[in-house]
């Protein structure tokens, strides 16, 4: 009977656990996506998604030619190749391959003919905001954070001249270029008009500040984020610590916001690949812990490229309140860490985590990333309720709902909003 019991009870948590986070909308915390008022830079469609610069990096394990010769194609013709390498000519087994197939099988189109142009078609009729919202409730995804640099050259414009904005897309401002390349970022500060110059003076310091309250405005910045490189250091005698420390964090503190950090990527591996060619490398999980522990008023989102990283980080945040840790980003956005990294996060930190982010850089990615990770997601949980079941604690339909709403954005959102 206590087995009997037992089995009834797992099955009766786990329709529980699948019915909530299957249904529980999501705010996607980091995407880069764009608002559809961007037009054109707001990616979606079958060449896009085979165009995938993980799908690239994949062909270019098959293909004989040179690089260039790639690059020269139309969009089109580079997705003819990849679908014939990937898909064709080999099982399309890769997470990133297996996406495509999950998104299309998601949409209600028919994968098993393998017909590419049928499927540009299909793509080609749809409407666009008709579109963005059939794969924002496909996908469950009520928020999508953008990630939005006014150092981009197509995108700054589009903020300057001011445009109505789709509720459902926050933004992050991305601030890359004026920590980790200073020298050449300050020429274009002062050109648009802020008082800099690359000796990191008051004045200059001041300038800096008064350019980060200008986007963060502009923007409805949800929080401030940078990518860092291995070696990052701090403290350090260096213009990106410098800068973090005398411009970046005190202007989160006044304004509340969090300063995520992407620590690990090593760019341009190979730069033939293109977006393709960066690489990853382990940071010094000192460096912060240090800045962290520095500034105990600020507020830290992290996620880091290295897998060995991502348990250092789980220990750092059972330390700092003041830290939030969050997704599986890039080469650990596969199911096997992302299973690996969110059962870890649960049973060091709890539920105050924001176990999984999109990454997508592809609107229609949204539906298999977050399709994968679901499932990912719901079978942990399955397990550390039954964990708890097996103690005699019992976990109400209610409290796995109030768990799930947090791990899916409540948590991120309370932090956020939490006073400094």
């Amino acid at each position: 009977m206590k087995n009997a019991l037992t089995e009834a009870r797992r099955k009766a948590l786990t329709a529980q656990v699948e019915k909530a986070v299957a249904a529980t909308p999501v705010y996607d915390i980091h995407t880069h996506l764009y608002d559809p008022a961007f037009g054109e830079l707001l990616l979606c469609g079958i060449d896009d998604l085979l165009t995938y610069h993980y799908l690239v990096a994949e062909s270019f394990r098959y293909f004989d030619f040179p690089y260039e010769k790639f690059w020269a194609l139309s969009k089109t013709q580079q997705a003819d190749l990849i679908w014939d390498v990937l898909f064709l000519q080999h099982s399309p087994i890769s997470e990133a391959c297996r996406g495509v197939l999950t998104t299309l099988q998601m949409l209600g189109l028919d994968v098993k003919k393998r017909d590419l142009p049928k499927l540009r078609k299909w793509f080609a009729a749809q409407k666009p905001d008709a579109y963005i919202t059939r794969c924002m409730e496909v996908a469950r995804v009520r928020q999508i954070c953008m990630t939005n640099s006014p150092f981009d050259d197509l995108e700054r414009p589009r903020w300057e001249k001011g445009f109505r904005r789709d509720e459902r897309f926050t933004s992050a401002l991305r601030i890359d270029p004026l920590l980790v390349a200073w020298n050449d970022t300050a020429p274009k500060l002062a050109k648009w008009g802020y008082k800099v110059t690359t000796e990191l003076s008051d004045r200059t310091l001041s300038e800096v500040r008064r350019f980060l309250a200008d986007w963060s405005e502009r923007i409805d910045a949800k929080y401030l984020m940078v990518s860092l490189p291995p070696d990052f250091t701090y403290p350090g005698d260096n213009a990106c610590a410098r800068l973090m420390e005398t411009a970046v964090l005190p202007h989160c503190r006044e304004s509340g916001l969090p300063f995520a950090m992407m620590p690990g990527v090593k760019r341009a591996v190979n730069p033939q690949l293109r977006l393709a060619g960066d690489g990853v490398g382990r940071c010094d999980t000192g460096t912060f812990e240090n800045l962290i522990a520095a500034h105990p008023d600020n507020k830290f989102l992290i996620t880091a490229l290295s897998r060995e990283n991502q348990y250092e980080f789980c220990v750092a945040a059972r330390k700092f309140r003041n830290l939030h840790i969050f997704g599986c980003w890039w080469f650990t956005n596969v199911p096997h860490l992302i299973e690996e990294i969110t059962r870890m996060r649960l049973e060091l930190v709890g539920l105050s985590i924001t176990p999984q982010h999109s990454d997508a850089r592809v609107l229609d990615q949204i539906i298999y990333k977050w399709e994968h990770s679901r499932r990912i997601i719901s079978g942990v949980l399955v397990d550390k309720y039954l964990d708890l079941a097996r103690t005699g604690w019992e976990t109400t339909t209610a409290e796995i709902q109030r768990d799930v709403n947090d791990l899916f954005g409540g948590a991120f959102e309370r932090f956020c909003g939490a006073s400094k």
